[in-house]
Parts: C-alpha cells; structure tokens; sequence
C-alpha cells in the first residue's frame, strides 16, 4: 500500500485548527484508567484554563501540585511512549491525549492527574475524544496564532527510520512501518486534517504490540497495563484480539503518535511530516530541530 495522492483542490473542507479564535473546555471532563507502562489505576481531570496558558499537566498527587507544560522543552523519556518532566515530576504516555486535545482544536487546558501516567484507555484517542465530546467547547476572547509556515525541509534519520518535515501549501501526515510479520508487513496511511475529521480517520486507531515481545518487555517493566482489552497483539501468522477498525490500523496509530508528539509545538506548522518506521524519539528530535529553526528565523 502506498500514501494516496490528493489534490490541493480538495483541501477546503473546515477543521478543528481552523478556528480564528482560541479554545478551551466548557466544563470539566473526567477520565479514569489504567496506565500502559506503570500499570497503576489514574484520574485524569480536564479542566477550562485562560487564553495563552496553552495545555499543561499538573500532579495532584505530589506536594505543591507541581505543573509541567505539554512543550518541547520538556520532553525527557521517549521509550515506547512520550514523557514530559518539570519541576522536579513528570508524567508518562501523554501522546495520545494530547493528540486528542490538538485534535479537537483545544488550545488551552489544565490537566490534573493523580498519578505518573497518563491512562491508556482502548489504546487509542477514541475515548479522550468522547469524555471531550460530553462538554462543551469554550471560545477564548483571544485570537488563535497562525501557524507557522515551513519554508525549507526539515529531516532526522536514525538508520532506515526518519522523520522529514516538508514545506507544503497544507497541513498533511503520511506514516509508513514495515514489520517482519505478516499480519502487519509494509502499510501506510496518508491524513489531511483539512480533508477527514481526525475524529474518524485517526482518533480510533489503537496501539499494537507483538506477541513474541510480551514477555520481554514486561521483564524491562515496561507495559504492566497492556491487555488485549487496550491494545491489539500481533501474532506470526495473525491478530490475537480482531478485529481491526481499519484495515492499516497499526500505520494510522503510529501517525496518531506523531500528532500527539508534534502537538507540543503549540502549532503545528504548515508543512508535510512524511515518518517511516519512526519512534517516540524520532518525532521529539523533529520537533526540536523546527523550534530551533524557528527561533533562528525570529
């Protein structure tokens, strides 16, 4: 499977980014649930915040309630999911809520959490996006910032893996992986937020592990909370929990990380993030290289 083509002419359909305003929640949603990696049970509670604070978390279970900004500069692990650190806590797997949030065009949130990690939930977005669903969104007496646009190609590369940003007259995804099991194999997914609702074509999308690495990864106390009720497992020869939601579910989750990472730019800039067998890590060096460059810019 390769990205589909699209052309530039389609690109007029309204998106959750497109707002001249910025926005925040109407009221509190509550979400509850069981990290990936520490495996422990978290409350995670959205809250309104003001113009310009943009989306940070804070830990209600350490003393002083300490806050730690969704931002680049706070990014510290990236194994197997994203950790964000700041005054002296930090909190884990926050991808994809905070895909959700960009998603759904949030600019402003305050996120208490009464735990290190952030809930898995199904696995994917789905479910940030319907406790979001529930309360109304607020519109903010501030206007929403263009985003930037990116006017020269940006590229990390670890071996095969890489991430390159290119300039493009709009916004646009493509993720490609190739795994050595046939369930998986070489797939790819392409999204435009200006053409399909996030909602629909990426939110859904559930993360994946495969089943010879269970038990190794367990050892590494990594993914205490995995289940095969919040993530897919793949066999040799076929899907241990089916069915998929999509038949390249696995390419969709992996952009739906992406998002998620890229979103603590604040705006995303205008451009085209073409990702190939790329990681946690992989996305936070991209980000950080295109706020080097736009600071030099400035």
């Amino acid at each position: 499977m390769t990205p589909a083509a699209q052309s530039d002419a389609t690109e007029t359909a309204p998106s959750a980014q497109q707002s001249a305003q910025q926005q925040t929640l109407g009221q509190p949603v509550v979400c509850q649930g069981i990290g990936l990696h520490s495996g422990t049970t978290v409350q995670v509670r959205l809250l309104p915040a003001e113009a310009d604070v943009g989306r940070y978390f804070v830990r209600t279970d350490v003393a002083g309630q300490p806050q730690i900004p969704a931002a680049v500069g706070a990014v510290g692990e990236t194994t197997l999911s994203t950790e964000l650190r700041a005054n002296g806590t930090s909190v884990r797997t926050v991808e994809h809520l905070l895909a959700a949030l960009w998603g759904l065009g949030l600019d402003n949130v305050r996120i208490e959490i009464d735990g290190p990690e952030v809930p898995l939930l199904d696995g994917s977005a789905q479910g940030w996006v319907g406790a979001i669903s529930t309360a109304q969104l607020q519109t903010l007496a501030a206007p929403r910032p263009s985003p930037p646009v990116l006017e020269q190609p940006v590229s990390v590369q670890h071996g095969e893996a890489f991430v390159t940003a290119m300039p493009a007259a709009s916004l646009r995804f493509t993720y490609g992986i190739d795994f050595d099991v046939a369930p998986i194999g070489n797939q790819w997914h392409s999204w435009s937020p200006a053409v399909e609702p996030f909602t629909e074509s990426v939110a859904p999308a559930r993360t994946f592990g495969l089943m010879h690495q269970i038990e190794y990864l367990r050892s590494q106390g990594l993914i205490k909370g995995g289940s095969l009720d919040n993530a897919l497992v793949c066999g040799p020869e076929d899907w241990v929990n089916p069915p998929l939601r999509f038949e390249n579910e696995p390419a969709r989750h992996k952009l739906l990380d992406l998002i998620g990472d890229l979103s603590l730019l604040g705006a995303i800039p205008r451009m085209h993030v073409l990702a190939y067998k790329a990681s946690h890590r992989l996305h936070g060096e991209l980000a950080q290289k295109l706020t080097a460059v736009y600071a030099a810019n400035r």
